[in-house]
């Protein structure tokens, strides 16, 4: 059975001054998927993330979400994908200046017939979803620990009940034991939301744990799709040392154990 597409780019380039990122690249995520986005140093995972999530424009090419050309549409319809999709920084790009609890209201001030005792209740609603505990919604950011900060990214990412979600490296700079809960959270919100979840990460347990496919990024382009299984046939140089070496083995070995 053929799954759909939410997200498909054609053709796609960025390019920062004479430096090209990105050179005819073409990718498909399918509805209700994880699918983890990885490649080395330079690739252009995060540009490729700020560029479907509308937040720089690529150089060429196309992108389509939710079916509708996504670059050339009216500002309305473009405000409409908005709201179905949410957005989560590595550093969780939070307001300093408000509350985990204002920081979660800010998307849904864009949504007219919210009054403040409904946003404040289901802001408390995505805070608790993303794991964090009911008082943490009157702390200001500098007051949270790095994981905790994340969860709250992640419970703003939420605030609109998107369709898709964007998590760019999740994980970075969790302890072991941090980073297994995120995944756990990521992946149960995934099932019980139909989200359809496009996450850049390095970590290969979070590959393990959360994603059903997995895009490489290589040479410019998305240059290999795949179940970790498929990953783990192919030969290209980075992607043999990246799902083989030392790192890939430890994560292989704990994902055994804990099964």
């Amino acid at each position: 059975m053929t799954r759909d597409v939410v997200i498909k780019l054609r053709g796609l380039r960025n390019a920062f001054g004479a430096d090209v990122v990105h050179d005819n690249l073409d990718l498909d995520v399918h509805r209700g998927e994880v699918l983890g986005v990885v490649g080395g140093s330079g690739t252009g995972k995060s540009v490729l993330l700020r560029c479907i999530a509308g937040l720089r424009p690529p150089q060429a090419g196309s992108i389509e979400i939710f079916g509708q050309d996504a670059l050339n549409c009216s500002e309305t319809a473009r405000r409409a994908i908005d709201q179905r999709m949410g957005v989560m920084f590595q550093d969780g790009a939070l307001f300093s200046s408000l509350t985990v609890r204002e920081n979660v209201e800010v998307p849904m001030r864009t949504i007219d017939g919210l009054d403040a005792g409904l946003r404040r209740e289901l802001a408390d609603l995505k805070i608790a979803m993303s794991g964090l505990p009911y008082k943490a919604g009157d702390n200001y950011p500098s007051e949270l620990s790095g994981g905790m900060r994340k969860r709250a990214g992640l419970a703003r990412a939420l605030a609109l009940d998107p369709e898709i979600v964007f998590l760019d490296e999740p994980t970075a700079g969790l302890d072991p034991i941090g980073a297994s809960a995120f995944d756990e959270l990521i992946r149960g919100l995934s099932r019980a939301m139909g989200l359809t979840v496009f996450m850049v990460t390095h970590d290969l347990d979070s590959l393990h744990a959360c994603c059903d496919r997995i895009a490489v990024l290589a040479d410019r382009r998305v240059k290999y799709t795949g179940t970790m299984e498929e990953m783990l046939e192919i030969d290209h140089p980075w992607v043999h040392e990246y799902f083989h070496g030392p790192r890939a083995r430890a994560a292989i070995a704990t994902k055994d154990k804990v099964s």
